[in-house]
């Protein structure tokens, strides 16, 4: 069946672009409503954005989303990969201004919110989205693709020219507590470059080694150091299932990436949904396919290196 929060959740922080305080109340919501999101500090029009794919409207920095009067909300995605991850179906969410709170820069905060808050099954079946034929988009060196599996997969190729992050692969079923275990937890990361590069530009005013890993010519900076080896791909599938979480509930299939990222995957579902040949709805039998079941699971994280 269909899950949302047993009782409300709050967590409070700064915006990793604006610097400003950010607080994300994130209450039970209805069935077959998804995820929504609401801006507090927006009161002359509507302030209802729902997280879907086609109301994003950039992937820059991050994943934004908006609805038809302009309103908008920033970096959403770490928020939607802990919802997916643990199996949250419906939920609405206010924040109290244009970004969501960064946290740590994982989705580890947001995930023991919602576990400490706990999940009830509601009345309605959970569907999901199967996919039945390859669908690939490319763009330079960049592929995202989704491929049919039976259960909910990644597999992710990255490669930077930063020696302390380099070429990395990752393959991963995404199946009982895997999210909750072995990539919540993994950071954004960014070079000292970027940062001073986006600070000149008015961006990154939040941002600092609390919330970010940062390398720099071979080092990381962090003083902690790496919450796992490939601390730097995981992060990159956890964007990834935060995304996908846009597609407005689960997906049974495989998704590959290779040097992607939130335009990437944001253009794949584009075209996903443009095909109707290529998925069906079809009703969740087992939700430990797509997400964390807590019937069967308990959920225990491992923080030590891979």
């Amino acid at each position: 069946m269909q899950r949302t929060l047993a009782r409300k959740a709050r967590l409070s922080g700064v915006g990793v672009h604006s610097g400003q305080p950010a607080t994300a109340t994130i209450f039970p919501g209805p069935c077959d409503t998804g995820v929504r999101f609401i801006r507090l500090d927006i009161a002359d029009r509507n302030n209802l954005i729902d997280a879907r794919f086609d109301a994003v409207t950039d992937t820059a920095l991050c994943t934004c989303i908006g609805n038809d009067d302009g309103v908008k909300l920033s970096t959403i995605e770490h928020l939607m990969a802990a919802l997916a991850g643990c199996g949250i179906d419906n939920a609405l969410v206010e924040v109290d201004g244009p970004e969501v709170p960064i946290m740590d820069g994982s989705a580890e905060p947001f995930l023991d919110a919602l576990l400490t808050a706990g999940t009830i099954e509601q009345d309605e079946p959970l569907r999901a989205i199967r996919i039945l034929k390859p669908v690939t988009v490319h763009l330079g060196d960049k592929t995202a693709e989704l491929l049919p599996a039976d259960h909910f997969e990644i597999e992710y190729d990255i490669d930077f020219s930063d020696e302390a992050i380099g070429k990395q692969r990752r393959v991963e079923r995404f199946t009982g507590d895997a999210f909750v275990r072995d990539y919540a937890d993994s950071r954004t990361f960014c070079t000292l470059g970027d940062v001073e590069a986006l600070r000149k530009i008015g961006f990154a005013r939040g941002g600092t080694l609390q919330n970010a890993i940062v390398v720099d010519k071979g080092r990381v900076l962090n003083r902690e150091g790496l919450r796992h080896r490939d601390e730097f791909v995981r992060h990159k599938m956890l964007d990834a299932v935060g995304d996908l979480a846009l597609a407005g509930m689960p997906v049974i299939g495989r998704y590959r990436g290779v040097r992607a990222g939130h335009d990437m995957t944001n253009r794949l579902l584009h075209a996903l949904f443009a095909d109707p040949s290529a998925w069906q709805y079809e009703e969740v039998a087992d939700r430990g396919l797509v997400a964390l079941d807590y019937a069967t699971q308990d959920p225990v994280r491992d923080l030590a290196y891979a």
